[in-house]
């Protein structure tokens, strides 16, 4: 199977247009605030969980090859590295 060639940027922003067109309404309730959503920009599917790696492998036991993106429910950034995360408004 060939793999897809997208870009950086271009799975940022497939990833971004998914979570905020078919995602986020569903998801960003207040028992999922700060929980880690992986998001198979391809299928659509998605993983949530307080953990990265578990969301990710999770989607890749589901999918051959997922394109993924991944985001911090509910903030600006999945980790923040020397600044602040920023909660976002829905």
């Amino acid at each position: 199977m060939s793999y897809p060639t997208l870009d950086d940027e271009e799975i940022a922003r497939r990833g971004k247009e998914v979570y905020e067109t078919q995602i986020r309404a569903q998801v960003e309730i207040a028992e999922n605030i700060g929980k880690i959503i992986s998001i198979d920009i391809e299928s659509g599917d998605y993983e949530i969980n307080d953990d990265l790696l578990t969301t990710c492998r999770r989607l890749q036991m589901r999918h051959n090859n997922p394109i993924l993106w991944t985001e911090r429910i509910g903030f600006n950034a999945v980790y923040a590295v020397g600044g602040t995360l920023t909660r976002t408004a829905l």
